[in-house]
């Protein structure tokens, strides 16, 4: 019998939204040089976003830096804009009230200009998988401050180790990085997170995270 390959991954379209010329050229070739993704725009201000909505983007990336107005405003209305789209903010440097508020907008991602290139791509790849992607200078101060504080929610709602599980999904944690952190098998992470899904009613990690976010972990 003879084997059929498998169809190749559509590559992963990604508008970009960067008001510095040069810096918005040089995301566009790195981006355009990985054959993981193609740029679909290119354009330097959020507040027109008429050309990345015409792209169809499955991921806008976002920097926030010398955006004219309130950043969040441009998120909604990039939202409003682009249902289906996934949101990765890019700013110079991290800004922990901004990741927690975007996050309930629903941004997927946050990421610091300091990123290496390789991280940028896991980064949009992880979000465009369905995934929360936060940059690990944000992301460890986020864990320090979940630590320090409870869950506001009813303590029936979720067990302790479901709350430390739904805790690393809104820092943006794989089942596998979990599972290495919480010294559990991938299965048993699978598991919890089932279980925390039917338990706060929601079918996706995104939804989680912002869960956690409102009662009260960020």
């Amino acid at each position: 019998m003879v084997e059929l390959a498998s169809p190749p991954t559509a590559a992963v379209k990604v508008a970009v939204i960067e008001p510095q010329v040069l810096f918005r050229r040089v995301i566009s070739d790195v981006l355009a040089a990985d054959g993981r993704f193609t740029v679909a725009s290119a354009t330097n201000d959020a507040s027109d976003i008429s050309a990345a909505v015409a792209s169809e983007p499955d991921v806008i990336l976002f920097d926030v830096d010398f955006h004219k107005g309130d950043p969040l405003d441009a998120i909604k209305h990039i939202r409003e804009k682009c249902p289906n789209t996934r949101i990765c903010i890019l700013s110079i440097q991290p800004q922990q009230d901004l990741l927690a508020k975007s996050l309930l907008f629903g941004v997927e991602g946050y990421l610091v200009k300091d990123i290496a290139m390789d991280d940028l791509a896991r980064a949009l790849l992880t979000i465009h998988a369905g995934n929360v992607y936060v940059d690990p200078s944000l992301a460890g101060n986020m864990l320090r401050r979940l630590n320090s504080r409870r869950l506001r929610n009813d303590p029936s709602e979720l067990s302790e180790r479901e709350t430390e599980v739904i805790r690393l999904i809104a820092l943006g944690f794989s089942n596998r990085q979990i599972s290495n952190k919480l010294y559990l098998s991938e299965k048993t992470v699978k598991n919890h997170i089932s279980h925390i899904f039917a338990k706060i009613n929601v079918t996706a990690r995104t939804q989680a995270a912002i869960y956690a976010l409102k009662s009260g972990m960020a």
